[in-house]
């Protein structure tokens, strides 16, 4: 009898942790599992930054409105069932395993060489069209014309959030060009909401008749938005903005009590979050304009505390640019080489690193309750190996 364990086993063997966009393998699978991604209602969300607090705002507010909501982000913390939701409860272990295997079972008899997140975006859309989702939340993996859950024919609406550079090697080294594949998700007649009113988006709208609408971020006058939206960050007012816009164009029924109740309810994990038995801030800011937002938040909220900071990041990201916008003189500085294949090296870290670091050992031992505000920074696959030896509860 295959477990949960065997999934994850299948799931990444054989060199399907890999990426290669394009979408005839995703419409190949989907075809011979009866199109379940054409049975659903879908809104989409592609961007840089922001694109998963965007679907668990809107997946909070749908499901608090009484709408089987699905919700289908990545990357996972802990476990892969974390990726597939429906009303906010992940994919039971038995219901993942058993659509892995079907899906690859599939696809080997067909000769179909999936991706493993290709492998998730069959599971997710088989398993919402199977238990009747309403309204699918969908986040890109990656850009957005080519990326797997692009699939869909058409959709309730799109939105893009915040595009910058990340993943330049694949979305192109200019931002007109990394927009333009984000843009990719526009579909006839649907409408696309975006903040930014780049160029590249009436021309893409035009071309294939999306209905386009700029709106403003959110604004507020109050310091801490904790008191409308659970999610912190100044750069949250734009997802804020863009996620009520989405409800406003597609679900104008929902009363504002249910849109209040979303917004405190909202759970995504490890954003700017404030543990404060710890004085910590964890964060899974891992390009540039992320290590930005998360420099103007820390100065924005604390910013006269002194930083400590344990950073680390998949090899290819530019790490150079992070930490130069992360790190001052003064800071206390620990560069931690996770167990994830591609993570930097202490050493590739320091060679660019604006202040000298040490290095974070099973044997380092950091005093979280000495008075310094603790953050946690970078790429996710790290950030959960600290919460499990740290003992963080993100839970809260």
């Amino acid at each position: 009898m295959n477990n949960y364990d065997d999934a994850v086993k299948l799931l990444t063997s054989s060199g399907k942790f890999r990426i290669s966009l394009g979408l005839e393998r995703i419409s190949a699978i989907l075809d011979l599992l009866g199109n379940p991604q054409d049975k659903l209602n879908c809104i989409h969300i592609a961007g840089t930054n922001g694109k998963g607090s965007v679907c668990s705002i809107i997946a909070s507010i749908l499901n608090e409105a009484g709408k089987k909501v699905g919700l289908y982000t990545s990357p996972h913390l802990f476990k892969y069932t974390e990726r597939i939701k429906i009303c906010g409860v992940d994919i039971s272990d038995e219901d993942f395993t058993k659509y892995v295997f079907e899906i690859c079972d599939l696809a080997e008899k067909n000769n179909i060489d999936l991706t493993e997140f290709e492998i998730l975006t069959a599971v997710m859309f088989k398993c919402f069209a199977d238990n009747g989702v309403e309204v699918a939340v969908l986040e890109t993996g990656l850009g957005g014309r080519y990326d797997a859950t692009n699939v869909i024919k058409k959709h309730l609406c799109s939105a893009i959030t915040h595009v910058d550079f990340d993943h330049t090697e694949r979305l192109g080294d200019a931002l007109d060009k990394i927009a333009y594949e984000k843009a990719g998700i526009m579909k006839k007649d649907c409408p696309c909401i975006v903040f930014e009113g780049k160029e590249v988006y009436y021309d893409v709208a035009r071309e294939v008749g999306a209905l386009l609408e700029v709106i403003s971020p959110y604004t507020t006058s109050q310091k801490d938005d904790g008191n409308t939206l659970t999610l912190r960050g100044i750069n949250q007012r734009e997802n804020l903005g863009l996620a009520l816009a989405v409800i406003e164009k597609v679900f104008p029924e929902i009363s504002w009590l249910a849109v209040e109740k979303g917004l405190k309810n909202v759970k995504h994990p490890c954003r700017f979050q404030y543990i404060a038995e710890k004085n910590l801030i964890i964060d899974g800011a891992h390009n540039p304009n992320g290590i930005k937002s998360l420099v103007e938040n820390l100065d924005f909220y604390y910013p006269n505390q002194k930083r400590r900071f344990v950073f680390g990041c998949l090899r290819n990201k530019d790490y150079k640019t992070m930490l130069n916008t992360l790190l001052n003189v003064g800071d206390e500085v620990y560069f931690y080489h996770f167990s994830h294949q591609n993570s930097a090296a202490f050493e590739q870290l320091q060679a660019v690193s604006p202040v000298k670091a040490q290095e974070l050992t099973k044997d380092t031992v950091i005093n979280f309750g000495d008075g310094h505000l603790n953050i946690i920074c970078g790429s996710l696959y790290m950030i959960c190996e600290l919460v499990e030896r740290f003992g963080i509860d993100i839970s809260k």
